[in-house]
């Protein structure tokens, strides 16, 4: 916007002299130098508090995206695969033995096989049901 090159800054400084005149020019120019550096101190807090909002704001988004990420994985079936397991060994546990299934009882007081006998399964015995 302002080209300013060597030329223009000794007339600019020629100018101030013959305005200003030779005792004001350094107390003038050390405020103004003061001014600009406040200007720069101003510029870059408004900066570093720009950035953080920023960060904050790409934070925020990031924490929302996991947040949602997060609903989205979850898997709400209503089963408690604990409770579920549980329920199906006690069950397991308390069923009757069906006419198919051999326990230790039976293989314990089963017969054994005698000499030429094979050792074919045998049919179960039938088990009262209660």
């Amino acid at each position: 916007m302002f080209e300013f090159d060597a030329g223009k800054l000794l007339i600019i400084g020629i100018v101030a002299l013959i305005v200003i005149g030779p005792k004001e020019l350094p107390r003038l120019m050390r405020q103004v130098g003061q001014a600009l550096a406040k200007l720069r101190r101003l510029g870059a807090e408004f900066q570093a508090q720009f950035m953080e909002a920023m960060r904050e704001a790409d934070a925020e988004e990031a924490k929302a995206g996991l947040s949602s990420l997060a609903e989205s994985a979850k898997l709400d079936l209503g089963v408690d695969p604990l409770a579920l397991a549980k329920a199906e060994i006690t069950s397991a546990l308390q069923a009757p033995v069906g006419a198919g299934e051999v326990t230790r009882e039976m293989v314990k007081n089963a017969p054994a096989p005698g000499p030429g006998e094979s050792i074919a399964p045998r049919p179960a015995p039938e088990v009262p049901q209660a």
